[in-house]
């Protein structure tokens, strides 16, 4: 029996903790609930949207480090490659700080540690700094990929099921815009001739902004708890680790090419930084306006069947990159680029889609019915997607780092894209050979896993 859902959610400890929260009764949603909860989210994706872009900030840096920073482009690449091997590594523990510490508490402190590496770089951001110094600072400024996970974890809890997918595709691309804004903002930058110091001091008082707005604004849940039990269960499922590698070939492609289209782009066809600028925050914005399209597609036709497709896709666009990169063609480069990275987006909503579906249908495996099937479909399916979101973004440092070799092997990226187009197609066939084969001897569980694909929960 729930608390008297007509009155307002009822709060205590200095009035930014709720004590109630039950978005599941459409009485209580309706009357108090929905206005807190998009009020939360609105500030949520703020946050996160700055976290995004501090975390891909050396994506653009280093187009403003010109000969006399003495870095070679193998540097850049690996500077952006442990950038985004921090903010990967980071969304395990924010993932649980939610709980421990609360959404509204997190979001400030998450969004304060950003002026951390946005203070460190407008400090050392000039000729004669050292290569290590760069690079520890530039660490520093992966703590911004954190701050997806966490928000995620606190809009997760406001929203009731039927509206999670909403809010969580509306959640994750407007943090992903993150990624083409800051790249926006350096064009600005660039065009009135302005240097890297100017982009951090715009910066610097947003992160401030979006911290004394979250204060004021947000609110943390008093039942919302971590399920460690969770963790461990879903860690031991084979199916998360199949799913991390299916994400690492959609969104690690998609933080990894945020991170180097700029530096392919100057070091390859010999881009100045604005005019590789004009180009490269195409991508990225492509990239996180179609996601929810890619969830929409997995609603209607099946999660599964628009993976498979779509890595067919971006195997084919990265077969026209690697013809493009021989043939030095850049506009059809560009392109092709611009194709794929709208294709990890598509690719990133329809794969997070599968993940309920999957876990519901182990659910039913079980014998559980209703409401028990639903909430353990529930609680593996959110366990996973943290431990999926940690891992997929990892696939950034191996895009990065293919891109170093290449460059160090062959003075371009041509064997990068290659490697990518392998990477692609053993993504397929794992995708059909699980999800969508159908032998005889094909199990209850991994039937149901794509003939009930329009589960509500987490429709990003």
């Amino acid at each position: 029996m729930t608390a008297p859902s007509t009155a307002p959610a009822p709060s205590s400890r200095g009035g930014r903790w709720i004590e109630h929260w039950d978005p599941e009764d459409e009485t209580f949603w309706n009357a108090t609930g929905e206005k807190v909860a998009r009020r939360n989210l609105f500030f949520s994706v703020l946050s996160e949207h700055i976290g995004f872009s501090i975390w891909t900030l050396w994506s653009v840096l280093v187009l403003f480090m010109g000969p006399e920073y003495g870095l070679t482009p193998a540097d850049k690449f690996l500077l952006t490659s442990m950038v985004t091997l921090v903010g990967a590594v980071v969304r395990v523990p924010y993932t649980f700080a939610v709980a421990i510490f609360g959404g509204r508490n997190w979001t400030i402190v998450s969004a304060s540690l950003l002026l951390i590496p946005t203070i460190a770089a407008f400090a050392v951001m000039k000729p004669g700094t050292s290569f290590d110094t760069f690079l520890w600072i530039g660490l520093l400024a992966g703590i911004g990929g954190g701050n997806f996970a966490s928000s995620m974890t606190n809009i997760n809890a406001f929203f009731p099921l039927r509206k999670k997918g909403w809010a969580l595709g509306l959640n994750a691309g407007g943090g992903n815009i993150g990624v083409a804004a800051i790249q926006l903002v350096a064009l600005a930058v660039i065009g009135a001739s302005g240097g890297p110091r100017l982009l951090l001091g715009i910066y610097i008082p947003l992160i401030v902004v979006a911290a004394v707005l979250a204060a004021l604004f947000m609110d943390n849940i008093a039942n919302v708890k971590n399920d460690t039990g969770a963790a461990l269960d879903a860690s031991k499922d084979a199916h998360t680790w199949i799913m991390s590698f299916l994400y690492i070939g959609t969104f690690g492609s998609f933080i990894g090419y945020s991170f180097a289209f700029g530096q392919v782009l100057t070091n390859q066809f010999g881009r100045t930084p604005l005019q590789a600028t004009y180009l490269t925050f195409m991508g990225p914005l492509l990239g996180s306006l179609i996601r929810p399209v890619g969830g929409w597609l997995a609603d209607k036709y099946g999660g599964a069947k628009i993976t498979l497709y779509n890595y067919v896709a971006m195997a084919a666009a990265s077969a026209v990159l690697v013809v493009a990169s021989m043939q030095k063609s850049l506009p059809l480069f560009v392109v092709a680029f611009v194709v794929l990275f709208s294709l990890t987006g598509i690719g990133n909503g329809s794969t997070f889609k599968m993940i309920p579906g999957i876990f519901q249908t182990k659910a039913l495996a079980k014998g559980l019915e209703g409401d028990e099937a639903v909430k353990y479909g529930r609680r593996l399916s959110g366990a996973s997607m943290g431990l999926i979101g940690a891992v997929g973004a990892l696939g950034g440092v191996g895009i990065n780092l293919a891109f170093r070799q290449s460059f160090l092997s062959y003075g371009s990226g041509t064997g990068a894209f290659v490697a990518f187009l392998a990477y692609y197609a053993v993504c397929f066939a794992v995708t059909w050979a699980v999800y969508l084969r159908r032998p005889a001897t094909r199990t209850q569980a991994t039937a149901a896993a794509e003939a009930k694909p329009q589960l509500s929960y987490a429709e990003v």
